[in-house]
Protein backbone atom coordinates (compact mmCIF):
# COMPACT_ATOMS: atom_id res chain seq x y z
CA UNK A 1 0.00 0.00 0.00
CA UNK A 2 2.80 2.44 0.89
CA UNK A 3 4.36 1.94 -2.57
CA UNK A 4 1.02 2.67 -4.26
CA UNK A 5 0.61 5.84 -2.19
CA UNK A 6 4.12 6.99 -3.03
CA UNK A 7 3.59 6.33 -6.75
CA UNK A 8 0.27 8.21 -6.67
CA UNK A 9 1.93 11.11 -4.89
CA UNK A 10 4.76 11.24 -7.44
CA UNK A 11 2.23 11.53 -10.26
CA UNK A 12 0.23 14.15 -8.36
CA UNK A 13 3.39 16.12 -7.67
CA UNK A 14 4.15 16.23 -11.40
CA UNK A 15 0.59 17.33 -12.22
CA UNK A 16 0.69 20.16 -9.71
CA UNK A 17 4.17 21.21 -10.80
CA UNK A 18 2.67 21.83 -14.23
CA UNK A 19 0.48 24.48 -12.59
CA UNK A 20 3.41 25.96 -10.70
CA UNK A 21 2.57 24.36 -7.33
CA UNK A 22 5.22 22.74 -5.11
CA UNK A 23 3.42 19.94 -3.26
CA UNK A 24 6.34 19.31 -0.90
CA UNK A 25 6.19 22.93 0.23
CA UNK A 26 2.41 22.67 0.58
CA UNK A 27 2.81 19.68 2.93
CA UNK A 28 5.50 21.47 4.93
CA UNK A 29 3.16 24.42 5.46
CA UNK A 30 0.23 22.15 6.28
CA UNK A 31 2.34 20.56 9.00
CA UNK A 32 2.58 23.97 10.70
CA UNK A 33 -1.20 24.49 10.92
CA UNK A 34 -2.55 23.84 14.39
CA UNK A 35 -6.28 23.46 15.04
CA UNK A 36 -7.82 24.04 18.45
CA UNK A 37 -10.10 21.06 19.11
CA UNK A 38 -13.03 21.74 21.42
CA UNK A 39 -13.20 19.58 24.55
CA UNK A 40 -16.99 19.82 24.75
CA UNK A 41 -17.57 17.45 21.82
CA UNK A 42 -16.49 14.59 24.07
CA UNK A 43 -19.14 14.97 26.76
CA UNK A 44 -21.98 16.99 25.17
CA UNK A 45 -20.98 20.27 26.89
CA UNK A 46 -21.72 18.87 30.35
CA UNK A 47 -18.41 19.66 32.06
CA UNK A 48 -17.53 18.52 35.56
CA UNK A 49 -19.06 21.26 37.69
CA UNK A 50 -22.48 19.61 37.67
CA UNK A 51 -22.59 17.01 34.87
CA UNK A 52 -26.29 16.27 35.42
CA UNK A 53 -27.38 19.90 35.06
CA UNK A 54 -29.47 20.83 32.04
CA UNK A 55 -27.84 22.99 29.41
CA UNK A 56 -29.09 26.55 29.03
CA UNK A 57 -28.20 29.73 27.19
CA UNK A 58 -29.11 28.44 23.75
CA UNK A 59 -26.83 25.39 24.09
CA UNK A 60 -28.22 22.04 22.94
CA UNK A 61 -26.54 18.71 22.27
CA UNK A 62 -28.88 16.28 20.54
CA UNK A 63 -28.61 12.51 20.43
CA UNK A 64 -27.85 9.75 22.93
CA UNK A 65 -25.02 7.75 21.39
CA UNK A 66 -23.38 5.63 24.05
CA UNK A 67 -19.96 6.22 25.56
CA UNK A 68 -19.68 9.92 26.34
CA UNK A 69 -16.88 10.93 28.71
CA UNK A 70 -18.01 11.09 32.35
CA UNK A 71 -14.89 12.59 33.89
CA UNK A 72 -11.65 14.29 32.93
CA UNK A 73 -9.59 11.11 32.71
CA UNK A 74 -12.04 9.56 30.27
CA UNK A 75 -12.19 12.77 28.26
CA UNK A 76 -8.41 12.94 28.02
CA UNK A 77 -8.20 9.30 26.91
CA UNK A 78 -10.79 9.98 24.22
CA UNK A 79 -8.87 13.04 23.07
CA UNK A 80 -5.64 11.07 22.98
CA UNK A 81 -7.18 8.71 20.44
CA UNK A 82 -8.62 11.56 18.38
CA UNK A 83 -5.25 13.32 18.19
CA UNK A 84 -3.56 10.07 17.09
CA UNK A 85 -5.94 9.90 14.12
CA UNK A 86 -5.62 13.54 13.01
CA UNK A 87 -2.45 14.47 11.11
CA UNK A 88 -0.48 17.35 12.59
CA UNK A 89 0.07 18.74 16.09
CA UNK A 90 -2.97 20.45 17.53
CA UNK A 91 -4.32 22.38 20.50
CA UNK A 92 -7.23 21.91 22.91
CA UNK A 93 -9.92 24.46 23.70
CA UNK A 94 -11.23 24.16 27.28
CA UNK A 95 -14.29 25.68 28.95
CA UNK A 96 -14.22 26.75 32.58
CA UNK A 97 -16.71 24.01 33.55
CA UNK A 98 -14.00 21.42 32.84
CA UNK A 99 -12.14 22.39 36.00
CA UNK A 100 -11.09 19.56 38.30
CA UNK A 101 -11.84 20.62 41.88
CA UNK A 102 -11.86 17.23 43.61
CA UNK A 103 -14.36 17.05 46.43
CA UNK A 104 -14.56 20.82 46.72
CA UNK A 105 -17.38 22.88 45.25
CA UNK A 106 -15.70 25.91 43.70
CA UNK A 107 -17.94 28.67 42.37
CA UNK A 108 -16.99 29.89 38.92
CA UNK A 109 -15.76 33.31 39.95
CA UNK A 110 -13.26 31.66 42.31
CA UNK A 111 -11.67 29.20 39.87
CA UNK A 112 -7.86 29.24 39.92
CA UNK A 113 -5.09 27.84 37.67
CA UNK A 114 -4.60 25.00 40.16
CA UNK A 115 -8.02 23.62 39.19
CA UNK A 116 -6.64 22.96 35.69
CA UNK A 117 -3.27 21.54 36.75
CA UNK A 118 -3.99 18.09 35.32
CA UNK A 119 -4.94 19.62 31.98
CA UNK A 120 -1.66 21.54 31.90
CA UNK A 121 0.35 18.40 32.75
CA UNK A 122 -1.48 16.43 30.05
CA UNK A 123 -1.02 19.18 27.45
CA UNK A 124 2.67 19.50 28.25
CA UNK A 125 3.23 15.74 27.98
CA UNK A 126 1.45 15.59 24.62
CA UNK A 127 2.73 18.85 23.08
CA UNK A 128 -0.69 20.51 22.93
CA UNK A 129 -1.32 24.20 23.39
CA UNK A 130 -4.38 25.14 25.45
CA UNK A 131 -7.07 27.73 24.76
CA UNK A 132 -9.81 28.74 27.20
CA UNK A 133 -13.34 30.10 27.62
CA UNK A 134 -15.32 31.51 30.53
CA UNK A 135 -18.55 29.50 30.89
CA UNK A 136 -21.34 32.07 31.03
CA UNK A 137 -24.23 29.64 30.60
CA UNK A 138 -25.87 26.71 32.41
CA UNK A 139 -25.72 28.48 35.76
CA UNK A 140 -28.32 29.93 38.19
CA UNK A 141 -26.90 33.43 37.62
CA UNK A 142 -27.43 33.14 33.87
CA UNK A 143 -31.04 31.96 34.22
CA UNK A 144 -32.42 35.46 33.60
CA UNK A 145 -30.89 35.38 30.13
CA UNK A 146 -28.32 38.05 31.00
CA UNK A 147 -24.76 37.89 32.37
CA UNK A 148 -22.27 40.65 31.51
CA UNK A 149 -25.12 42.89 30.32
CA UNK A 150 -27.44 42.12 33.23
CA UNK A 151 -29.29 45.08 34.80
CA UNK A 152 -28.49 43.55 38.20
CA UNK A 153 -25.08 44.87 39.34
CA UNK A 154 -24.41 41.82 41.54
CA UNK A 155 -25.01 39.37 38.69
CA UNK A 156 -22.93 41.48 36.36
CA UNK A 157 -20.06 41.61 38.86
CA UNK A 158 -20.12 37.83 39.33
CA UNK A 159 -19.55 37.30 35.62
CA UNK A 160 -16.97 40.09 35.42
CA UNK A 161 -14.99 38.38 38.16
CA UNK A 162 -15.38 35.02 36.41
CA UNK A 163 -14.02 36.42 33.14
CA UNK A 164 -11.10 38.15 34.87
CA UNK A 165 -10.24 34.88 36.60
CA UNK A 166 -10.44 33.01 33.29
CA UNK A 167 -8.01 35.44 31.67
CA UNK A 168 -5.57 34.74 34.49
CA UNK A 169 -6.08 30.99 34.07
CA UNK A 170 -5.45 31.39 30.35
CA UNK A 171 -2.21 33.23 31.08
CA UNK A 172 -1.14 30.36 33.34
CA UNK A 173 -1.67 28.00 30.39
CA UNK A 174 0.44 30.18 28.10
CA UNK A 175 3.20 30.52 30.65
CA UNK A 176 3.37 26.78 31.39
CA UNK A 177 3.17 25.65 27.77
CA UNK A 178 5.18 28.43 26.10
CA UNK A 179 2.41 29.24 23.64
CA UNK A 180 -0.19 31.98 24.15
CA UNK A 181 -3.66 30.89 25.20
CA UNK A 182 -6.64 32.43 23.40
CA UNK A 183 -9.27 33.19 26.06
CA UNK A 184 -12.57 33.76 24.27
CA UNK A 185 -15.60 35.43 25.86
CA UNK A 186 -19.06 34.44 24.64
CA UNK A 187 -22.28 35.31 26.47
CA UNK A 188 -25.86 34.18 25.74
CA UNK A 189 -27.45 37.52 26.71
CA UNK A 190 -30.60 38.47 24.85
CA UNK A 191 -34.38 38.71 24.64
CA UNK A 192 -36.82 36.15 23.35
CA UNK A 193 -39.20 38.89 22.23
CA UNK A 194 -38.79 42.43 20.95
CA UNK A 195 -36.93 44.63 23.48
CA UNK A 196 -38.00 48.12 24.43
CA UNK A 197 -34.39 49.26 24.84
CA UNK A 198 -31.66 47.83 22.63
CA UNK A 199 -28.94 50.21 23.74
CA UNK A 200 -28.88 49.73 27.52
CA UNK A 201 -27.72 46.06 27.58
CA UNK A 202 -24.98 46.86 25.06
CA UNK A 203 -23.86 49.84 27.12
CA UNK A 204 -23.61 47.60 30.18
CA UNK A 205 -21.79 44.92 28.16
CA UNK A 206 -19.21 47.45 26.98
CA UNK A 207 -18.66 48.64 30.56
CA UNK A 208 -18.26 45.03 31.74
CA UNK A 209 -15.76 44.20 29.01
CA UNK A 210 -13.80 47.36 29.76
CA UNK A 211 -13.58 46.33 33.43
CA UNK A 212 -12.55 42.75 32.54
CA UNK A 213 -9.85 43.84 30.10
CA UNK A 214 -8.55 46.61 32.33
CA UNK A 215 -6.73 43.98 34.39
CA UNK A 216 -3.27 43.83 32.78
CA UNK A 217 -2.18 40.43 31.44
CA UNK A 218 0.90 39.81 29.31
CA UNK A 219 -0.10 39.10 25.71
CA UNK A 220 2.89 36.79 25.50
CA UNK A 221 0.80 34.36 27.53
CA UNK A 222 -2.85 35.27 26.93
CA UNK A 223 -4.78 36.67 23.96
CA UNK A 224 -8.28 38.02 24.59
CA UNK A 225 -11.12 37.39 22.13
CA UNK A 226 -14.85 38.19 22.00
CA UNK A 227 -17.50 36.25 20.09
CA UNK A 228 -20.76 37.46 18.58
CA UNK A 229 -24.03 35.71 17.86
CA UNK A 230 -27.05 36.60 15.75
CA UNK A 231 -29.59 34.80 17.93
CA UNK A 232 -30.00 31.87 20.26
CA UNK A 233 -32.70 29.69 21.78
CA UNK A 234 -34.54 32.03 24.13
CA UNK A 235 -32.83 35.02 22.53
CA UNK A 236 -34.39 34.95 19.09
CA UNK A 237 -35.24 38.64 18.86
CA UNK A 238 -32.14 40.33 20.25
CA UNK A 239 -28.60 39.57 21.41
CA UNK A 240 -26.56 42.16 23.24
CA UNK A 241 -23.32 40.78 21.79
CA UNK A 242 -24.09 41.19 18.11
CA UNK A 243 -21.54 41.08 15.30
CA UNK A 244 -21.68 44.84 14.88
CA UNK A 245 -21.11 45.37 18.60
CA UNK A 246 -18.03 43.17 18.78
CA UNK A 247 -16.62 44.31 15.46
CA UNK A 248 -16.82 47.88 16.69
CA UNK A 249 -15.38 46.93 20.05
CA UNK A 250 -12.38 45.06 18.67
CA UNK A 251 -11.73 47.68 16.00
CA UNK A 252 -11.61 50.35 18.71
CA UNK A 253 -8.88 48.48 20.59
CA UNK A 254 -5.54 47.04 19.51
CA UNK A 255 -5.43 44.11 21.90
CA UNK A 256 -8.66 42.12 21.47
CA UNK A 257 -9.31 39.46 18.83
CA UNK A 258 -12.60 39.02 16.98
CA UNK A 259 -14.08 35.52 17.08
CA UNK A 260 -16.17 34.50 14.07
CA UNK A 261 -18.30 31.39 14.56
CA UNK A 262 -19.57 29.79 11.35
CA UNK A 263 -22.99 29.15 12.91
CA UNK A 264 -23.56 32.56 14.46
CA UNK A 265 -24.82 34.44 11.44
CA UNK A 266 -27.81 34.52 9.13
CA UNK A 267 -27.93 31.41 6.90
CA UNK A 268 -27.12 33.57 3.86
CA UNK A 269 -24.00 35.03 5.52
CA UNK A 270 -20.63 33.32 5.20
CA UNK A 271 -17.72 34.02 7.52
CA UNK A 272 -15.32 33.36 4.64
CA UNK A 273 -16.41 36.72 3.24
CA UNK A 274 -15.80 38.50 6.56
CA UNK A 275 -12.21 37.43 7.23
CA UNK A 276 -10.37 39.72 4.81
CA UNK A 277 -12.58 42.68 5.76
CA UNK A 278 -12.18 42.19 9.51
CA UNK A 279 -8.41 41.75 9.32
CA UNK A 280 -8.08 45.27 7.90
CA UNK A 281 -9.26 46.64 11.24
CA UNK A 282 -8.62 44.08 14.00
CA UNK A 283 -5.28 42.59 15.08
CA UNK A 284 -6.29 38.96 14.58
CA UNK A 285 -9.29 36.69 14.18
CA UNK A 286 -10.37 33.54 16.00
CA UNK A 287 -12.51 31.06 14.07
CA UNK A 288 -14.99 28.54 15.41
CA UNK A 289 -15.64 26.30 12.43
CA UNK A 290 -18.83 24.28 12.54
CA UNK A 291 -21.56 23.30 10.08
CA UNK A 292 -24.85 25.10 10.64
CA UNK A 293 -27.87 23.39 9.12
CA UNK A 294 -30.35 26.25 8.75
CA UNK A 295 -29.30 27.59 12.16
CA UNK A 296 -26.50 27.38 14.73
CA UNK A 297 -26.89 23.62 15.07
CA UNK A 298 -23.17 22.85 15.25
CA UNK A 299 -23.03 19.78 13.04
CA UNK A 300 -19.74 17.97 12.42
CA UNK A 301 -17.64 19.83 9.85
CA UNK A 302 -17.74 18.33 6.38
CA UNK A 303 -15.74 19.34 3.33
CA UNK A 304 -18.24 21.93 2.16
CA UNK A 305 -17.66 24.82 -0.22
CA UNK A 306 -17.79 27.21 2.76
CA UNK A 307 -15.16 25.35 4.76
CA UNK A 308 -12.93 25.36 1.68
CA UNK A 309 -13.61 29.09 1.20
CA UNK A 310 -12.73 29.83 4.85
CA UNK A 311 -9.35 28.11 4.60
CA UNK A 312 -8.74 29.66 1.21
CA UNK A 313 -9.27 33.15 2.62
CA UNK A 314 -6.79 32.46 5.41
CA UNK A 315 -4.09 30.86 3.27
CA UNK A 316 -4.39 32.77 -0.01
CA UNK A 317 -4.51 36.00 2.00
CA UNK A 318 -1.28 35.12 3.78
CA UNK A 319 -2.98 35.28 7.16
CA UNK A 320 -2.04 32.01 8.85
CA UNK A 321 -0.21 34.01 11.52
CA UNK A 322 -3.27 36.21 12.23
CA UNK A 323 -6.02 33.60 12.34
CA UNK A 324 -6.49 31.12 15.19
CA UNK A 325 -8.46 28.17 13.82
CA UNK A 326 -10.75 26.36 16.23
CA UNK A 327 -13.57 23.85 15.91
CA UNK A 328 -16.98 24.14 17.58
CA UNK A 329 -19.54 21.38 17.13
CA UNK A 330 -21.13 18.85 19.44
CA UNK A 331 -22.96 15.90 17.97
CA UNK A 332 -24.26 13.32 20.42
CA UNK A 333 -25.94 11.23 17.72
CA UNK A 334 -22.70 9.60 16.50
CA UNK A 335 -19.45 8.36 18.01
CA UNK A 336 -18.00 11.47 19.62
CA UNK A 337 -14.37 10.61 18.88
CA UNK A 338 -15.17 9.97 15.22
CA UNK A 339 -16.86 13.37 15.15
CA UNK A 340 -13.65 15.08 16.27
CA UNK A 341 -11.58 13.13 13.75
CA UNK A 342 -13.91 13.64 10.79
CA UNK A 343 -14.30 17.36 11.47
CA UNK A 344 -10.63 18.08 12.07
CA UNK A 345 -9.42 16.04 9.09
CA UNK A 346 -11.87 17.92 6.87
CA UNK A 347 -10.55 21.30 7.99
CA UNK A 348 -7.00 20.11 7.35
CA UNK A 349 -8.02 18.81 3.92
CA UNK A 350 -9.59 22.20 3.14
CA UNK A 351 -6.29 23.81 4.15
CA UNK A 352 -4.40 21.49 1.80
CA UNK A 353 -6.71 22.37 -1.09
CA UNK A 354 -5.92 26.04 -0.50
CA UNK A 355 -2.19 25.33 -0.34
CA UNK A 356 -2.38 23.47 -3.66
CA UNK A 357 -3.80 26.47 -5.50
CA UNK A 358 -1.53 28.47 -7.84
CA UNK A 359 -2.64 31.68 -6.13
CA UNK A 360 -0.12 34.01 -7.77
CA UNK A 361 -1.08 32.76 -11.21
CA UNK A 362 -4.79 33.21 -10.56
CA UNK A 363 -4.19 36.72 -9.26
CA UNK A 364 -2.18 37.60 -12.37
CA UNK A 365 -5.12 36.55 -14.54
CA UNK A 366 -7.44 38.65 -12.39
CA UNK A 367 -5.19 41.70 -12.49
CA UNK A 368 -4.95 41.42 -16.26
CA UNK A 369 -8.71 41.15 -16.57
CA UNK A 370 -8.43 37.63 -17.99
CA UNK A 371 -11.41 36.22 -16.13
CA UNK A 372 -11.71 33.42 -18.68
CA UNK A 373 -8.35 31.95 -17.69
CA UNK A 374 -9.13 32.51 -14.02
CA UNK A 375 -12.34 30.50 -14.29
CA UNK A 376 -10.73 27.78 -16.40
CA UNK A 377 -7.94 27.26 -13.85
CA UNK A 378 -10.32 27.37 -10.88
CA UNK A 379 -12.45 24.64 -12.43
CA UNK A 380 -9.46 22.55 -13.51
CA UNK A 381 -8.22 22.52 -9.91
CA UNK A 382 -11.37 20.68 -8.82
CA UNK A 383 -10.26 17.60 -10.75
CA UNK A 384 -6.63 17.62 -9.66
CA UNK A 385 -5.36 14.60 -7.65
CA UNK A 386 -5.25 16.38 -4.28
CA UNK A 387 -6.32 13.20 -2.45
CA UNK A 388 -2.99 11.59 -3.34
CA UNK A 389 -1.21 14.52 -1.71
CA UNK A 390 -3.42 14.16 1.38
CA UNK A 391 -2.58 10.45 1.62
CA UNK A 392 1.10 11.33 1.49
CA UNK A 393 0.60 13.77 4.37
CA UNK A 394 -1.09 11.05 6.43
CA UNK A 395 1.83 8.70 5.73
CA UNK A 396 4.31 11.38 6.81
CA UNK A 397 2.32 12.03 9.99
CA UNK A 398 1.89 8.30 10.72
CA UNK A 399 -1.90 8.45 10.94
CA UNK A 400 -4.37 6.10 9.20
CA UNK A 401 -4.99 6.64 5.51
CA UNK A 402 -8.50 7.03 4.19
CA UNK A 403 -11.30 5.41 6.16
CA UNK A 404 -8.91 3.26 8.17
CA UNK A 405 -9.17 5.63 11.15
CA UNK A 406 -12.66 4.25 11.71
CA UNK A 407 -11.24 0.81 12.53
CA UNK A 408 -9.36 2.25 15.50
CA UNK A 409 -12.41 4.21 16.64
CA UNK A 410 -14.58 1.08 16.54
CA UNK A 411 -11.99 -0.97 18.43
CA UNK A 412 -11.82 1.72 21.11
CA UNK A 413 -15.61 1.81 21.24
CA UNK A 414 -15.72 -1.92 21.94
CA UNK A 415 -12.84 -1.81 24.41
CA UNK A 416 -13.70 1.40 26.28
CA UNK A 417 -16.83 3.35 25.30
CA UNK A 418 -19.23 0.42 25.44
CA UNK A 419 -18.43 -0.06 29.14
CA UNK A 420 -19.56 3.45 30.10
CA UNK A 421 -23.04 3.63 31.57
Amino acid sequence: MSRLIQDAYTLAKERYAGLGVDTDQALATLDQISLSLHCWQGDDVAGFENPDAELSGGIAATGNYSGKARNADELRRDLDLAYRLIPGTHRLNLHAIYAETGDQKIVRNELQPEHFASWIDWAKANHHGLDFNPTCFSHPLSASGFTLSSPDPAIRQFWIDHCIGCRQIGASFGRALDTPCVTNIWIPDGFKDTPADRAAPRRRLKESLDQILAVPIDRQYNLDAVESKLFGLGAESYTAGSHEFYLGYTASRNDVLLCLDAGHFHPTEMISDKISAALLFVPAVVLHISRPVRWDSDHVVTLTDEVQAILHEIIAGGNLDRVHIGLDFFDASINRIAAWVIGARNVMRAALLALLEPTDRLRSFETAGDYTARLAFQEELKGMPWAAVWDQFCVQQEVPIGIRFLDEVKQYETRELSKRA
